[in-house]
């Protein structure tokens, strides 16, 4: 029986298991099962496959998509890249990272973008926002950052202006604000200054509409969450596995 699973923590709001037992399901995949793996530290990332010699692959959330990168012997380009993992392939004793978020943002946004030249805001500065950062540069892009905290590259909330909100149409919240079970809350951007020729996308997808996208929607904002970049990540995940462990 080939294992797989998702580590992260907490993981209560995670779709990744019920995804991958359902395609199992679905596609007669008996030789396979996926857990979920709730580490409270990443340090124990270490002794995972020591207990579990059936482990082939595994998905990465928060808070742990940069923090895993020290335990893997290899990246592939855009992991390193990006310096953010969201999936792990064991072969032959050797751990490899790889991002397939790139591939889910990317297939997930391109429509947009093939019809919209925007300046972009990118909330949080996380492994997912690594990853949506890597998309918009390969895209042509112009986008800024935005966290709780200020650099040299990044703004503070405190920072978005009218004039900034105005002139930054596609907002990505990549924070986990407003993710299950706190549903409640939102990254504290002036949602006043938002009109219909904004588009805010939301990684999060529990809940299916999050405060940060009905925010947009009484403004008459397009808006997206994280369901299909998920999925599609997931998939991406799975041909990994299976195709480069051939290899």
């Amino acid at each position: 029986m080939r294992l797989f699973g998702l580590i992260g923590h907490p993981l209560s709001h995670s779709f990744s298991k019920s995804f991958f037992t359902e395609k199992f399901k679905k596609e007669k995949i008996a030789d396979c099962r996926y857990e979920n793996f709730d580490l409270e530290k990443i340090e124990h990332f270490k002794s995972l496959p020591e207990k579990h010699e059936d482990l082939c692959g595994l998905n990465v959330t928060i808070p742990y998509k940069t923090a895993i990168i020290p335990y893997l012997k290899q990246l592939d380009d855009v992991a390193a890249e990006t310096k953010a993992v969201n999936t792990v392939l064991f072969k032959n004793g050797i751990t490899f990272g790889f991002n397939t978020d790139v591939i889910g943002f990317g297939e997930t946004i391109k429509d947009y973008l093939s019809y919209n030249n925007p300046r972009a805001l990118i909330l949080g500065t996380g492994g997912s926002a690594k990853a949506v950062a890597y998309v918009l540069k390969q895209a042509g892009v112009t986008f800024q950052m935005v966290s709780r905290k200020t650099d040299a590259h990044t703004l503070t909330y405190s920072h978005l202006t009218k004039e900034i909100i105005e002139s930054h149409t596609l907002i990505i919240n990549c924070t986990p604000l407003g993710r299950h079970p706190e549903i409640d809350q939102a990254p504290p951007i002036p949602y006043n200054y938002l009109t219909d020729k904004h588009f805010l996308y939301d990684l999060n997808y529990n809940p299916s509409e999050t405060v940060f996208m009905k925010e947009g929607l009484k403004r008459g904002v397009n808006v997206k969450n994280g369901m299909e970049m998920l999925i599609k990540q997931a998939e991406a995940s799975w041909h990994i596995w299976n195709n480069e462990s051939e290899k």
